[in-house]
């Protein structure tokens, strides 16, 4: 179920009958992963969930779970890019300070999350990841880009602005 709230509401969420498609963007929160409909005018205004109230764009990555991979790639309207890592993997822990630092710097606009291809074996499978650490691009449910190898902040920057 949609979380909504009028514009002027200080959550940011819309409501029912007060915008439309074209100002609004469906946002799945990291905490509880309820769908909510966003006014795009508001997206770096601290939004939170209609649901459990918690920042719904908190600008660092967020785990994903075989629960809720599904609902954040097909109900969220904003460009996400998922890193399949496991927590053994060297380049992977290497990587994990510039992926954070790029969340920060590319929110609201991209979401970064993360997936432990360890725990989510069958996700893994499904995507065909061979090597770790791979990041995917996903936009409007559909993968557009993917890299493998650990990168620095600048690299990883440059990939994801190029393919979102």
């Amino acid at each position: 179920m949609d979380s909504h709230a009028a514009a002027g509401d200080p959550s940011g969420v819309a409501s029912a009958g007060t915008s439309t498609r074209d100002d609004s963007v469906r946002v799945t929160c990291p905490h509880c992963a309820t769908a909510n409909r966003v006014l795009r005018a508001r997206l770096a205004e601290g939004v939170r969930c209609g649901q459990c109230k918690q920042p719904l764009l908190p600008g660092e990555p967020f785990e994903l779970t075989a629960g809720t991979f599904d609902r954040h790639i097909a109900a969220t309207d904003l460009p996400l890019v998922v890193d399949f890592w496991a927590p053994w993997c060297g380049p992977c822990r290497m990587m994990a300070p510039a992926y954070e630092q790029a969340a920060a710097r590319l929110a609201p606009g991209v979401r970064l999350a993360k997936l432990n291809s360890d725990d989510e074996q069958e996700i893994a499978a499904r995507f065909g990841i061979r090597g770790i650490p791979t990041l995917i691009a996903f936009r409007n449910g559909r993968e557009i880009a993917r890299q493998s190898g650990a990168m620095d902040l600048p690299h990883l920057l440059d990939w994801i602005r190029s393919k979102v």
